[in-house]
């Protein structure tokens, strides 16, 4: 049996002025109770180090950027490294990253891997950001990811660490089938995704009753559909004034819910997963290799043609 005791660090809100000292002392009091809980594996929310800045709208370079980490770890973040590593423990952390590519400076919201040792072992780079670019002074907050973050240029990776196939993705990267099929397609055994998701989407208000369902929806298709694992890990509650949905949770290759939070504050959720477990469906239902079929899509969609007039 090739087990994980993995714990979902569930984040309350940030608030804007909540310095980065005060926000890494919060995630290490959450390691420790991993490590009490006998977890191998720690994993934090989406822009686990800040509130959620992309609800603002902002004009000065200076005050974007100092919600962005240009190392890690850096000077706020070692002791979080530091203490991983005195635990014993592997995470997965979300936080904003401030790049160097040539001589162009980006942004992108990142979650990185780190082994129980302190080192790097992956980089994720969100790929499918909502929200819009512009300032819309008719919402009652905005979303604007695609204002601040330029999108991930890494693709969706996976990694060995404790004994299995880990990938990552982002909040929004839940919701389309194929961030979890690209890692599928790998032998993926857990994806690990943190959130920050509002209750309230101003361009469709309809969905807003539906922002739990839809959570769990895209997660449990996810890891049904790839046989696999899924830790979603969610920062919420209210946020500066913003509600966000909570319902951390660990989702086994079968579909299944296996912990979920129960609270829209920090707390942590804790699974034994084991990977053997994915197999199940890996060898039966979801045999990429016996049962998929790609060379014949384009086929299908050219047999079907244009719908006739009316």
């Amino acid at each position: 049996m090739r087990t994980i005791t993995v714990g979902g660090a569930q984040l309350g809100p940030i608030a804007r002025d909540e310095s980065r000292a005060a926000v890494v002392m919060r995630l290490i009091v959450m390691l420790r109770e991993a490590r009490a809980r006998d977890c191998d594996l720690v994993v934090f929310p989406e822009l686990a180090l800040t509130t959620f800045f992309p609800r603002w709208f902002m004009t000065l370079p200076a005050e974007i950027d100092a919600f962005f980490e240009s190392e890690m770890p850096g000077r706020d973040t070692k002791p979080l490294f530091d203490e991983a590593r005195r635990l014993g423990l592997a995470f997965c952390l979300g936080y904003a990253e401030l790049a160097e590519e040539g001589a162009t400076t980006k942004h992108y919201n990142t979650s990185i891997l780190v082994d129980a040792a302190g080192r790097l072992v992956g980089k994720y780079r969100k790929i499918h950001l909502p929200g819009h670019v512009e300032h819309e002074p008719a919402r009652p907050f905005q979303h604007l990811e695609k204002r601040y973050f330029d999108v991930g240029n890494l693709g969706f990776g996976v990694w060995r660490l404790l004994g299995g196939l880990v990938g990552m993705c982002i909040c929004n990267d839940r919701r389309w089938p194929e961030t979890y099929r690209v890692m599928g397609l790998q032998g993926v055994e857990m994806v690990l995704l943190g959130y920050n998701t509002p209750v309230h989407h101003p361009p469709a208000p309809e969905h807003d009753l539906l922002a739990n369902f839809h959570n769990r929806l895209a997660m449990q298709a996810g890891a049904y559909q790839n046989a696999t694992w899924v830790v979603g890990v969610a920062k919420c509650g209210r946020e500066e004034g913003v509600d966000q949905i909570g319902q951390s949770q660990i989702i086994a290759p079968s579909g299944e819910t296996v912990a979920m939070a129960a609270t829209l504050g920090d707390e942590l959720i804790v699974a034994r997963c084991d990977l053997d477990l994915c197999r199940s469906y890996k060898t039966t239902v979801f045999d990429f290799a016996r049962h998929r079929r790609p060379e014949h899509y384009r086929l299908i969609v050219d047999r079907t043609g244009p719908l006739p007039p009316a």
